[in-house]
């Protein structure tokens, strides 16, 4: 009974920090990605030009696919860190299409109630004109990425060993019993 309310009070604790968290990383990344893109591509133009102006012509693209990822990585790790990892796909979807959802509706809610525009947003952009900081921006969700495969990779493996160490154990525990029965 106490491990039934300490999960509840988790998920009601925690499923609203989890969602605040995802909603702010997935505004804040569609405002401020074409920034720190536009930042990168400034860079490489004026060291590789031929390079820069054939990345230039691709903005858009490249920043769907920097968006992407971040996307990615938070309908990953959200429905996750929520749901367990025994959850079903149409219960993922929900969770995924509940983020979208509120990416889009609290922006506009934002703005209605709390007096917050759109621009007072953007004039924090400026951060990324600073190249560095665009590099670090724009790699953070594969860096993300990287770390939870590494972690995954690292756990299934110490798993396995446990496991192989157990049949092992409980193998020669029965060929011992078998042994025994055998002599008698």
């Amino acid at each position: 009974m106490g491990f039934a309310v300490s999960t509840l009070g988790k998920a009601v604790f925690a499923t609203p920090l989890y969602l605040s968290v995802a909603w702010t990383l997935m505004i804040s990344y569609q405002l401020f990605t074409e920034t720190a893109v536009t930042t990168l591509l400034t860079q490489i133009n004026t060291l590789i030009p031929s390079i820069g102006f054939w990345l230039s012509s691709r903005v858009e693209m490249i920043v769907f696919v920097y968006a992407f990822a971040w996307v990615f990585v938070l309908s990953s790790v959200i429905p996750s860190l929520l749901l367990g990892k025994e959850r079903g796909v149409l219960v993922q979807f929900f969770v995924c299409l509940t983020l979208t959802f509120l990416a889009f509706v609290l922006l506009d809610i934002m703005e209605i109630y709390a007096g917050a525009s759109l621009a007072q947003l953007l004039s924090f952009s400026f951060i990324f004109s600073n190249p560095v900081l665009a590099t670090f921006y724009l790699s953070l969700p594969y860096v993300v990425m990287i770390g939870l495969d590494v972690k995954t990779r690292r756990r299934n493996k110490a798993k396995k060993k446990s496991d192989e160490l157990t049949e092992t154990y409980v193998d020669s525990e029965d060929w011992v019993e078998q042994n025994c029965q055998e002599a008698q």
